[in-house]
């Protein structure tokens, strides 16, 4: 097997291990309200914290991985990722836990970024929307996993021996990544080259990258994308989507498992198809994801009602669909790339990375406080509650797909 491939299979499975943690909130939610009595709205934070730390993590990680690379700064993590698995497995109550998850986003949050900043060594720049799609498919096992797996391990070994079994797995992933990964070739060759229509040279202070994109306006309307395409994607797969389905539409906690299995699923599937979708849109980046993120709007309104008529065929088909068209997304990695050199390529994908984590904690978080506005009732929260929460994310979607769409247009390679 080529180097190349061969640290890209070592660099997966650890990704895999930070969207489980990630994602398990979900299918996890009932069991942690029950023994910690949490409200909705602490609820919202315990899973919301993850994703700030995550997100503002982002701002130093990007110069961090230009300066000292992705292999040294990824194991560095992965040590506090184990302490935050095994202090939330063991936590006695809301605020260890809370400190648990705080540690979780902050050792994940270098774990996708590092990968990207080290392909930018291995691969060229034809290759990348392709190489980073495949890496969030194996990635995105990790979600399958938080899912109908996750339940039914919470069932038989309950959820604290769950996420100790999680931190053993995530140390060793960790000493792998140390021992074997390296950033670059021996030789020094990279495979990427300067974005076109930038100046490759350019002054080599650590701080440079951040100022090339936060002046270039496409940078915004691709980060205001981000915000809201994951704030979508992620109140449903890791948060809410659990208890709307349990609550609101009347399933167990297994077969909601399975339903928010087929997100998974179908965003697997699209992540490996992502470099032909591309090739249908005729390369056009910017077509490929205003397209998907339209589908997903028009998706997601199934969730202001209609899922709690539909059939369960009808239904699945939804969730399967909501996962497929998330996949589309994953342009603003090859779209932020492309608007600096080579060598801030992880100050570009770093920044566009807080965007979009701060949109899935801000929505999760707000989504929390409206629902909590709504009398709980024997059965949980009544449907008017999520119904009313879900939109936030639908509106501030279409906004971002207006917006990208009126100045998207000045994009690299749209």
């Amino acid at each position: 097997m080529p180097q190349r491939w061969r640290i890209f299979t070592i660099l997966a499975p650890l990704l895999m291990v930070s969207l489980f943690f990630r994602i398990s909130m979900a299918v996890s939610a009932r069991d942690l309200s029950q023994e910690f009595g949490l409200t909705a709205a602490q609820l919202g934070v315990l899973s919301a914290i993850f994703f700030y730390v995550f997100a503002f993590a982002q701002l130093p990680l990007g110069p961090l991985l230009d300066r000292y690379g992705g292999r040294r700064t990824i194991s560095l993590l992965g040590v506090i990722t184990t302490l935050g698995a095994v202090t939330f497995a063991l936590a006695p109550g809301y605020h260890v836990a809370l400190l648990g998850r705080f540690l979780l986003g902050l050792g994940t949050a270098g774990v996708f970024m590092g990968s990207l900043k080290i392909f930018t060594n291995w691969f060229t720049m034809e290759e990348f929307p392709t190489v980073t799609g495949v890496m969030i498919a194996m990635g995105n096992l990790g979600n399958m996993l938080a899912t109908a797996p996750l339940a039914h391990a919470i069932t038989h070994f309950g959820w604290r021996n769950t996420f100790l079994a999680a931190s053993l797995i995530q140390a060793l992933l960790t000493l792998t990544v140390y021992t074997i990964v390296s950033d670059a070739p021996q030789d020094g060759k990279v495979m990427a080259h300067a974005a076109e229509g930038t100046a490759a040279k350019v002054d080599g202070a650590i701080l440079e990258g951040w100022r090339i994109i936060f002046l270039h306006p496409t940078f915004w309307c691709t980060s205001l994308i981000a915000f809201f395409w994951y704030g979508n994607y992620m109140v449903l797969q890791s948060l809410w989507g659990g208890p709307y389905l349990m609550e609101a539409v009347g399933m167990s906690r297994g077969e909601a498992g399975n339903m928010l299995l087929l997100v998974s699923i179908g965003y697997i599937l699209g992540s490996l198809l992502l470099g032909k979708t591309i090739d249908r849109f005729s390369g056009s980046l910017r077509k490929t994801i205003m397209t998907g993120q339209a589908i997903l709007v028009l998706v997601m309104t199934m969730m202001l009602g209609p899922a709690e008529s539909f059939s369960r065929l009808p239904l699945m088909a939804s969730f399967f669909a909501i996962g497929l068209v998330s996949s589309t997304g994953v342009i603003i990695y090859p779209l932020a790339r492309a608007l600096v050199p080579h060598q801030f390529a992880a100050s570009a994908l770093t920044g566009v990375n807080f965007f979009l984590l701060l949109g899935a904690a801000l929505v999760q978080h707000i989504m929390g406080i409206y629902i909590e506005a709504f009398p709980r009732g024997p059965a949980g929260y009544p449907a008017q509650a999520y119904h009313g929460a879900f939109l936030i994310p639908i509106c501030g979607l279409i906004m971002a797909i207006v917006l990208f769409g009126l100045v998207g247009k000045r994009t690299p390679g749209s």
